[in-house]
């Protein structure tokens, strides 16, 4: 049941996602490394890569507070959340790198939370089994998305690289948890117009 404190809650984490800086538990992977100098050629790529990869932190951000608004168990509306709280130590390091490098972040990020978390409250309102196959798929494809950028980043960039590889680990955690809870595989479909949006996402967010 959708309450209000759960509506003041999600406006909240939605104005914190997009106006100010995200924090960390964690400390930063890869901050004890030394920085390499990048070739503006370089540096232009690795900003694109992480300003792709902290729009899909944003667009976690959304799915999960959507999600977790419509969960009907407590003990999925708590996994939801959990995950949320390490996708939020991904934002900050995302956007620390970003700032680094002497980026921006993406100018559509009120777009793309949006439009998540409306997806991730349609994936709630289905039911708790689709709701964690829902979590579960999204992670393995930001996983494969992760392992992608991985091949394309800078060899000697060592301190972008170390951020991606913690993210990719805790993505592969994600989605074992949301199995471990009673996820549903999604049909093939779904999975696919899934990939697609991401597609769109990812291009969109690389330049803009």
């Amino acid at each position: 049941m959708i309450t209000i404190d759960k509506l003041i809650i999600g406006f909240d984490s939605a104005l914190r996602t997009l106006t100010t800086p995200a924090q960390t538990v964690r400390s930063v992977p890869g901050s004890d490394l030394p920085e390499h100098e990048l070739t503006e050629t370089e540096k232009q790529l690795t900003c694109a890569l992480m300003r792709v990869n902290h729009v899909g932190e944003v667009c976690a951000q959304a799915l999960y507070q959507g999600q977790g608004l419509t969960a009907r168990n407590q003990d999925v509306q708590q996994t939801l959340m959990k995950a949320a709280r390490e996708e939020t130590e991904h934002l900050a390091w995302t956007e620390r790198r970003i700032a680094e490098l002497g980026g921006r972040k993406s100018l559509l990020n009120p777009l793309w939370y949006g439009s998540s978390f409306t997806i991730g409250v349609v994936a709630g309102i289905l039911g708790d089994k689709w709701n964690l196959g829902f979590l579960a798929e999204t992670e393995n494809q930001v996983g494969a998305h992760l392992e992608s950028h991985l091949e394309r980043l800078p060899a000697n960039d060592a301190k972008s690289r170390a951020i991606v590889t913690q993210m990719k680990i805790d993505e592969a955690s994600h989605a074992t948890m949301a199995l471990s809870h009673g996820a549903t595989e999604l049909p093939l479909p779904v999975k696919f117009a899934m990939k697609l949006s991401s597609q769109v996402m990812t291009k969109t967010a690389y330049w803009i």
